[in-house]
């Protein structure tokens, strides 16, 4: 039987291919594979072997699918959220500080129950306390201001700026975690034509932005809702 294969970018490309200035999308709930995380992504054993998870989990995933409902997708890029310790701002110059959700998204089709399926599948390949962060969440985001960063991860400031300058000229606020979607595979990539869609949740400058359940859930049990 021949599969039609989904492909997320190709079928939202305002979403997946911005501009290289800020503009304003409407982003829809998505379902993603998440896993949480802290601290620096850069030599970090457990943001790198969180990476591993996603992907082996989606693979998982996808095979198990197409093999028991006929379907099939390309698996989508690395998504990150990213805020600072006790705050939804992330502060790029406080690594050690951070607080990460790195994810995958997933077709509409794929349950909790499938999720538990691959959770067993993995289990010899992952360690126990990365495994039970593993979720399949909603994630609406709604209005977004987003760009394209081409470049190194290391010089991503003046887009971030240009879109907080942006975001503050539409008099719109931040309304959610700083949120990245990394298009291209460092370890094939030359720096230099490395593409990251920066993206941040926007709203009415009076709204104030409030975290997910599974946020919530995850900072107090890692100690991380305090203030910093």
């Amino acid at each position: 039987m021949d599969l039609c294969k989904i492909d997320f970018k190709r079928e939202a490309r305002e979403l997946y291919a911005p501009p290289r200035h800020p503009v304003l999308v409407d982003v829809p709930r998505f379902k993603f594979l998440m896993v949480d995380g802290c601290g620096p992504a850069t030599g970090s054993p457990d943001f790198d072997a969180a990476v591993s998870l996603l992907y082996t989990a989606s693979y998982s995933l996808k095979f198990s699918l197409k093999r028991t409902l006929g379907l099939d997708w390309i698996v989508a890029p690395l998504e990150g959220l990213w805020s600072s310790r006790g705050s939804p701002a992330f502060d790029p110059g406080r690594p050690a500080d951070w607080t990460w959700t790195l994810m995958i998204r997933q077709p509409e089709q794929v349950t909790a129950a499938h999720v538990e399926v691959v959770r067993a599948q993995v289990a010899a390949k992952a360690r126990g306390s990365l495994l039970e962060r593993l979720r399949l969440e909603d994630l609406a985001e709604g209005r977004c201001a987003q760009v394209m960063h081409i470049g190194p991860y290391s010089t991503e400031a003046p887009a971030v700026d240009a879109l907080k300058a942006f975001i503050a000229a539409q008099c719109l606020a931040p309304a959610g975690r700083h949120h990245e979607i990394y298009l291209s595979d460092p370890n094939r990539t030359a720096p230099e034509r490395i593409k990251t869609i920066l993206r941040q949740p926007v709203c009415a400058r009076e709204n104030v932005w409030a975290p997910s359940e599974g946020e919530q859930a995850w900072a107090i049990s890692s100690g991380v809702s305090g203030t910093a």
